[in-house]
């Protein structure tokens, strides 16, 4: 068998073509999110693993500058073949001389794997240990969008079908935007809603270069309910490869009477479905066992659309420093008992 050469890839023609093969795939590891770290002024790496020649995965892993200790991250990915004990060897010797060039305290990886025996042992044998935070959305609630509208909406909880009607009864109006100029508002109505449900906003500059980068590829829509010219919710879109994502959403206090919301999921899965899209992803949600969670209350806004739980491995890293390594462990375990996650 021929060995594991590791490439820069420069031509996005190339990464994307490999990434339309591989359904599993989503924004986190597309081309754009490059793009948009690099926008941030972060180190982006896109790489590719060849067998003879032949490209058999890909990897884009970002450096994060924290004041605690930089550290390089996979989001999603790489995008390999886990079985493949050529590929999976390549990999991590590959992240361990970046995060080293980078002078990383550690390697953090969320990978596009199942949470299952196979996964957690996989990772523990090459070294890794459970990250003390999540990285991205790891227990998402994901929705097959193949199916007709009809059967969708048969499929969507009692209460979740009455507000959709009750929107339509009270003249609810969705409209959808890919102008970057009108984050800033989006921005403002999400610091209110993140004061009454209790997690940390990004910042408006993260927000909007992530949009503007995404946007500018037809891969996010800025979808916004309102009523009588009164804005209800909002929510940021990104649809990428199979999957579309509902990443952000805000609320006014007017939407917190109305269901525009509910309308708002609802019309961004016909988008998508248009779009020729498999699946609608609502991102992240609160284990169902777990009342006090953060996100329970979303989680079960989220559910009432149908569809089913989808577990993907936890957080790991790889510690390249320890003594550091260790000063980090302590900062985060702190931050997520204080934001309850």
């Amino acid at each position: 068998m021929a060995s594991i050469t590791l490439k820069s890839i420069d031509t996005q023609a190339d990464w994307d073509t490999f990434l339309a093969s591989h359904p599993e795939s989503n924004f986190l590891q597309s081309w754009q999110w490059g793009q948009f770290h690099a926008a941030l002024k972060k180190p982006v790496y896109r790489q590719g693993f060849y067998q003879a020649d032949r490209l058999v995965g890909v990897m884009l892993s970002v450096v994060e500058p924290a004041r605690r200790g930089r550290y390089l991250t996979v989001p999603g990915g790489p995008i390999i073949n886990w079985h493949d004990k050529a590929v999976v060897t390549a990999f991590v010797k590959a992240v361990s001389s970046q995060a080293r060039i980078e002078k990383c305290v550690f390697v953090r990886v969320r990978p596009q794997l199942l949470s299952d025996d196979f996964s957690r042992q996989l990772f523990a044998g090459l070294g890794f240990r459970s990250a003390p935070i999540h990285m991205h959305a790891e227990l998402t609630h994901q929705l097959d969008i193949t199916r007709p509208e009809d059967e969708l909406l048969a499929g969507l909880r009692k209460g979740t079908r009455y507000e959709l009607k009750k929107a339509g009864k009270e003249g609810i109006v969705v409209t959808t935007s890919s102008d970057p100029a009108d984050i800033p508002a989006f921005y403002d109505i999400q610091i209110d809603t993140s004061k009454r449900q209790g997690f940390v906003p990004f910042s408006l500059s993260f927000l909007l270069t992530q949009f503007k980068t995404l946007a500018a590829a037809d891969q996010a829509l800025l979808f916004t309910a309102s009523l009588d010219g009164q804005l209800l919710a909002q929510a940021f879109i990104i649809m990428q490869g199979q999957e579309a994502v509902y990443h952000y959403g805000a609320s006014t206090d007017a939407g917190r009477k109305h269901p525009g919301a509910y309308l708002i999921q609802w019309e961004a899965i016909k988008e998508a479905k248009r779009r020729g899209l498999t699946r609608y992803n609502f991102w992240g949600v609160a284990p169902p066992d777990k009342p006090q969670h953060g996100f329970a209350g979303v989680s079960i806004f989220k559910r009432g659309f149908g569809g089913g739980d989808i577990q993907y491995l936890h957080a790991h890293d790889l510690v390249i420093n320890r003594p550091h390594y260790l000063f980090n462990l302590l900062i985060e375990e702190t931050r997520r008992r204080i934001r309850r996650v």
